[in-house]
């Protein structure tokens, strides 16, 4: 009889692991700055160095929050490549630095194990490509969790030991005020005018809307930095107990983690400080504007829920925005903003809610049983394309190593003023010279994280027919979560017809029904 021997297939593994690292760090302080520059140079250093390795990228991300994954660029970055089969191996220095909300980390790492990558946490010496590593990161997550939940915690309580006390004023100056000594408000002149100047026009007879546009003509920004005035930010503006000296804490207050601020509808204590610092405008001039917004009947509700057609909805005629409407009878419609301030202005008129709803309900349906006439071609195509523009591009990897050697240059700047080595004029030309430098280096990656547009729109295309193809079968009402998740917007031609947007750049047409 013949004698088998067995031989065991050999792992598939490639000749080298394609290796990427990944830093942050969480404020922009010198030391902090270092740890930045000197984290993208070790590692840089270690992966060439390292027999095997083939450095893919360092990826890094400065003064972010770990709590929150959508916020990281270079992180979102570096799973975009993932995806793309880019990457073999990730080297972090701890699971801190990856993610402090434990969802989230572990979802990364379940989509990086399904997709073949292995994740190597330094400090708490795991790498996940063993079998029993996810619940050793799960723990060392929890930990990591719990010590940003307590820091939080430790400020909130700060904070409300300040209002009881009446000394927290904001964290945030209005439009009008700057802060100075890190919790007094203080008045600026220029932007004061124009309070003044808008409280005065509004009491006179002019409407929220034409103040806005009137503000966005002056070219000065709002408190958020934005160049557009909106009639919401006129009526926050116009309803701030701030500009006459006064302060109501707490407004809103940050829910449980992952961290989001919501509106206090009296789920927390609020504490009103009279004359807690100095007004723009007289008690007397911002009862009198309360009063007419109350008699107008204007007075926006900032505090309201919106829902998952808010600011989705635009016309397809004039381009504004669709409003919502509920008549004395509890009919709920949309329309056009232009044609409800004046009909002659757009034809597009008001269309019911439950037809919208009807008609992304229909346009569901459709697509899930179609998935393979519709969908998965093009799914396919935009994987050739993206297949097609994929070139390997060491310009990021370039930038990211510049932007390290410019922070530590500003570092050793700072030990030198520090010692006695460098006098403050010195310093300040080069801090100058490295800001400038900075600056124009991080515009440049923002550059290159913008070429990369086609496979940003592939992923999002894939994430788009993920969500349509794990929904359910069938879907007799509007799901929110799925409404929110699937469409970007809503393109209403008439009043007849409208196109569902969706991410990714899928576009739907639909007819409403009567």
């Amino acid at each position: 009889m013949a004698e088998v021997q067995v031989i065991p297939p050999k792992a598939a593994r490639p000749d080298t692991l394609r290796v990427a690292a990944y830093c942050r760090v969480s404020s922009d302080s010198a030391d902090q700055l270092h740890s930045y520059a000197a984290q993208i140079r070790a590692y840089t250093q270690a992966i060439n160095a390292h027999d095997g390795w083939d450095l893919v990228d360092i990826y890094a991300d400065e003064g972010l929050t770990g709590t929150r994954m959508d916020k990281r660029e270079d992180f979102n970055r570096l799973m975009a490549d993932c995806r793309k089969g880019k990457i073999d191996k990730i080297i972090v220095k701890s699971i801190s630095r990856f993610a402090r909300n434990t969802r989230d980390c572990l979802a990364a790492l379940r989509e990086l194990f399904s997709l073949g990558v292995t994740v190597q946490f330094e400090k708490e010496n795991i790498d996940t490509g063993t079998l029993t590593s996810e619940l050793m990161v799960s723990v060392s997550a929890s930990l990591a969790q719990e010590e940003s939940i307590s820091i939080s915690k430790n400020q909130r309580m700060s904070y409300q030991r300040r209002m009881e006390r009446g000394e927290f004023i904001t964290c945030k100056a209005p439009f009008g005020y700057k802060i100075v000594n890190g919790k007094e408000l203080e008045i600026i002149p220029e932007e004061a005018r124009y309070v003044r100047w808008i409280f005065d026009r509004y009491l006179n007879g002019a409407s929220m809307e034409w103040i806005a546009d009137q503000m966005t003509k002056t070219g000065l920004l709002t408190s958020d930095g934005g160049h557009r005035w909106y009639i919401s930010t006129i009526a926050y503006l116009l309803t701030n107990e701030k500009y006459m000296g006064d302060a109501l804490c707490q407004k809103t207050f940050a829910s449980t983690f992952p961290f989001t601020k919501q509106m206090n509808h009296g789920e927390r204590d609020q504490y009103y400080v009279e004359h807690s610092h100095p007004a723009i405008i007289s008690k007397d001039v911002f009862e009198k504007a309360q009063a007419l917004l109350q008699r107008k009947g204007q007075r926006v509700d900032l505090q309201r829920e919106c829902t998952p057609l808010s600011k989705k909805m635009t016309c397809g005629i004039c381009g504004s925005t669709f409003v919502r409407r509920i008549s004395k009878a509890g009919y709920v419609s949309w329309v056009c903003r232009k044609h409800d301030r004046k009909a002659a202005d757009c034809p597009n008129g008001r269309i019911s809610e439950d037809s919208i709803h009807t008609a992304f309900l229909r346009m569901y349906r459709k697509l899930r049983a179609h998935d393979g006439i519709v969908l998965s071609p093009i799914l396919k195509q935009m994987d050739a394309l993206s297949d097609a523009m994929h070139r390997d591009d060491p310009a990021m990897l370039a930038v990211n190593t510049a932007i390290a050697a410019a922070s530590e240059q500003s570092y050793h700047l700072t030990k030198l003023h520090t010692a006695g080595l460098l006098d403050m004029a010195a310093l300040s030309a080069k801090q100058t010279e490295l800001n400038a430098k900075l600056t124009e280096l991080r515009r440049e990656r923002r550059k290159l994280l913008c070429n990369e547009d086609i496979d940003e729109q592939a992923d999002a295309i894939r994430l788009t027919i993920d969500t349509i193809r794990s929904g359910p079968d069938t879907l007799p009402s509007l799901d929110e979560a799925l409404f929110t998740r699937l469409v970007e917007r809503i393109v209403v031609d008439t009043q007849d017809s409208i196109r569902f947007q969706l991410y990714g750049g899928l576009e739907f047409q639909e007819i409403l029904e009567a």
